[in-house]
């Protein structure tokens, strides 16, 4: 066999495991959804967020970045690293002891502002559109070298995948 043919094979069955693992553990309340009906210890949700971190938005994003602009674009490095430890120091730890599962819930019920949780929302959609973004260009990248596909044709296939993984 051919080593196309066994990547297909691998690959494969790693998501075969993925979607039995995704069955498996489906999610029956929201709280199992957001965090896992809080059996997740402060360890392995530290490694979950730093391997968010090291997201293919992040590595091409940032790569590109330091390329494009030499050592001056190492400063968004820092920035996009300083955000996340500040996100882990400062929110993170009140929206589990408050008992709340998003950021603006957080801030509309600690402010008692809907206006602030219209701008957290905001923040949030921005943020997340852009993040998704990157993303969506390194899975529709390594399906499109991965499947020998055009770019476009990856991002759709990454997308499907994400979609349906999200549905489990």
């Amino acid at each position: 066999m051919s080593v196309q043919m066994w990547t297909y094979i691998l690959v494969g069955l790693t998501f075969s495991i993925y979607i039995g693992i995704a069955i498996w553990a489906r999610a029956g309340s929201t709280k199992e959804f957001y965090i896992a009906g809080g059996g997740v210890s402060p360890l392995a949700n530290g490694m979950a967020t730093a391997a968010d971190w090291m997201s293919a938005a992040s590595f091409i994003s940032m790569a590109g970045i330091i390329s494009f602009s030499g050592y001056d674009g190492s400063v968004y490095l820092m920035g996009w690293t300083g955000g996340y430890v500040l996100l882990a120091l400062l929110l993170a730890p009140y929206l589990r002891k408050f008992g709340k599962f998003t950021v603006p819930d957080f801030i509309g019920d600690r402010y008692y502002s809907n206006t602030a949780r219209i701008v957290a929302v905001i923040c949030a959609l921005i943020v997340s559109f852009t993040y998704v973004a990157g993303q969506m260009r390194g899975v529709g990248l390594v399906f499109s070298r991965f499947l020998e596909v055009e770019i476009n044709t990856g991002v759709i296939i990454g997308m499907v995948i994400v979609l349906f993984y999200a549905v489990l």
